[in-house]
């Protein structure tokens, strides 16, 4: 009986091993971005944030870009000569940016 050549009996596919090495490619490759992701996400929020402040012209009160609410603003009232006015918006989010400033003090 003739027996066919060895590459000719070696099924097609991927070996335990090699999915493996895959594998841990792949979580050392998420391992060393995802902090850096959630870093970019937390940093653009407190830019959304410091922007809204500074522009102090709102039609409506907007979404905290931390706290993802428009219920959770402390509003400051204006000085006595500008009753019924909204003089400034300040968040309520707990914590500090990345300045050292609370959040609530932007």
């Amino acid at each position: 009986m003739v027996k066919p050549p060895l590459a000719a009996t070696r099924r097609a596919g991927f070996t335990l091993i090699e999915l493996l090495v895959v594998l841990a490619i792949v979580a050392t490759l998420l391992t060393l971005t995802l902090p850096r992701y959630f870093h970019t996400i937390d940093t653009a929020r407190e830019t959304v944030l410091i922007e809204l402040v500074q522009k102090r012209y709102l039609r409506s009160l907007p979404v905290d870009p931390i706290l993802e609410s428009s219920a959770l603003w402390n509003i400051v009232p204006p000085p006595a000569d500008n009753k019924g006015k909204v003089y400034d918006l300040k968040s309520t989010a707990p914590g500090r940016a990345r300045d050292g400033r609370a959040l609530s003090d932007l």
